[in-house]
């Protein structure tokens, strides 16, 4: 009997346990972000820049990023970068635990994967999820990221992300590390929705082409055409959010009263197109730091099953 367990312990192959691959998936985001931060903080710079109808602050990115080298310097750059990794360490790890859990909850007993529709709804759950876990770490790397672009006397200052989460809840309470949840799940729905859709097909087109094989360029390629499909329907949620988690309270009362606020004053005030505010640096950013995250996550696996499961 032993021998017979010993022998069917052997024929399968060994993986590393969920919890390692959860983890994983986490640092692989935290790693992506070291070198895609300077695009986020462009990118919520951006958004900002022009908001209640006032002159825009930036007018591309190219100046956006020479006024922020200008003002704060190369350290500026990375600004709210404690709280970028801390939104991975929580988004990231949260969506793909929840996806390879519920993936592994549709598979059939005849290890049949769920159809595409199904991993898309699953993907939309765990995303929706994972972004409100995420949201606290969210509304600090806004208001760290928006910090510079405020005269010196109404900059909150927030030293690193535990300060600002600390800072956030003894002054405004706890629920306001949750403001801007509903659109930040929002986003996260649509950007998963289409992230899916759109990067199967993609990938599909360039392997019909014959000109590229199933390796880490087609995967590239893929991800930026991908990345315009979603920047495209992902944005004015996203500036949303970044509205909503930035804004403060005028005598007494907030600057929006929802998201559809925010959507009719910026159309109103900044116009249409100014949904899109800031896309260059979020389809920068979005196709990049997709890649780049596979690739630590790759690079990680391989590590843990040479060293641990050989």
């Amino acid at each position: 009997m032993a021998a017979q367990s010993g022998a069917a312990f052997a024929g399968r192959p060994r993986t590393a346990p969920k919890g390692v691959k959860f983890l994983f998936g986490g640092l692989a985001g935290m790693a992506a972000t070291v070198f895609v931060q300077p695009l986020d903080l462009v990118k919520n710079r951006m958004q900002l820049s022009g908001e209640g109808g006032g002159a825009r602050e930036h007018r591309n990115s190219v100046q956006a990023v020479a006024s922020i080298l200008r003002k704060e310097g190369v350290r500026g750059i990375y600004t709210g970068l404690s709280a970028g990794l801390l939104r991975q360490a929580t988004y990231t790890t949260t969506r793909l635990g929840i996806y390879t859990v519920l993936l592994e909850r549709l598979t059939g007993d005849d290890g049949a994967p769920p159809n595409f529709f199904a991993k898309a709804a699953i993907g939309m759950v765990a995303g929706a999820t994972g972004a409100f876990v995420g949201t606290p770490a969210e509304v600090a790397l806004i208001r760290m990221t928006a910090d510079g672009r405020l005269p010196a006397d109404q900059r909150r200052g927030y030293r690193n992300v535990l300060d600002a989460l600390f800072r956030i809840v003894r002054e405004e309470g706890v629920l306001t590390l949750w403001r801007g949840c509903v659109p930040t799940m929002a986003r996260a729905v649509v950007v998963n929705a289409a992230q899916l859709a759109s990067y199967s097909q993609a990938k599909q087109f360039l392997l019909d082409t014959g000109y590229v094989n199933d390796n880490i360029v087609c995967h590239f390629w893929a991800s930026m055409l991908s990345g315009l499909v979603t920047t495209a329907a992902s944005m004015p949620v996203d500036i949303v959010k970044t509205r909503v988690q930035n804004m403060r309270m005028i005598d007494g009362k907030p600057e929006y009263k929802n998201g559809l606020d925010v959507l009719l004053k910026v159309v109103r005030k900044e116009g249409f197109f100014s949904l899109w505010k800031g896309f260059t640096p979020y389809y920068a950013r979005l196709g990049p730091h997709t890649v780049l995250t596979f690739i630590f996550l790759e690079q990680m696996n391989k590590f843990y099953k040479l060293y641990f499961l050989s």
